[in-house]
C-alpha cells in the first residue's frame, strides 16, 4: 500500500488550505483512512478520520469546526479541507491507513503512512 499526500503550504492565519491523499496498492487491507500531524517538538498527533464502510468521521476537537474530512471510497482518495487556520496548526501533515476508523485513535496502530506535506500558518 502506497499513500500519496499533496497540498499544503504557507497560508495566513483565518486562511483555508487543502489536503489530498490517494491510496494505491492492496486498498482492501484497510477500512480507516485520516490524517495525523507532527508539529516541531511535539508527538504525532491524529486530526481526522474517515472509515469507508460505515461512512464515519472522526475529529480531534480543535479542528471541530473548522476541519472537514472527505473522500471518495472508489478511487481511495481523501481530502482534508481546513478553513479558519491557527498558528498553532503548523505542523507537517500525514496521510495515514489502518484496519478500521477507530485504529486512527493512535498513531502505534496505524500500518500505513504517507509522506508529510508542511503546512505553515503565519500571522
Amino acid at each position: 500500500v502506497q499513500l500519496q499526500a499533496s497540498g499544503g503550504g504557507l497560508v495566513q492565519a483565518g486562511g483555508s488550505l487543502s489536503l489530498s491523499c490517494a491510496a494505491s496498492g492492496r486498498t482492501s487491507r484497510f477500512d480507516g483512512m485520516g490524517w495525523f500531524r507532527q508539529a516541531p517538538g511535539k508527538e504525532r498527533e491524529f486530526v481526522a478520520g474517515i472509515g469507508w464502510s460505515a461512512g464515519l468521521t472522526n475529529y480531534r476537537g480543535d479542528v471541530k469546526g473548522r476541519f472537514t474530512i472527505s473522500g471518495d471510497n472508489g478511487k481511495k482518495m481523501v481530502y482534508l479541507q481546513m478553513t479558519n487556520l491557527r498558528l498553532e496548526d503548523t505542523a507537517v501533515y500525514y496521510c495515514a491507513a489502518a484496519p478500521q476508523l477507530s485504529d486512527l485513535a493512535n498513531p502505534n496502530w496505524v500500518h500505513y503512512w504517507g509522506q508529510g506535506t508542511l503546512v505553515t500558518v503565519s500571522s
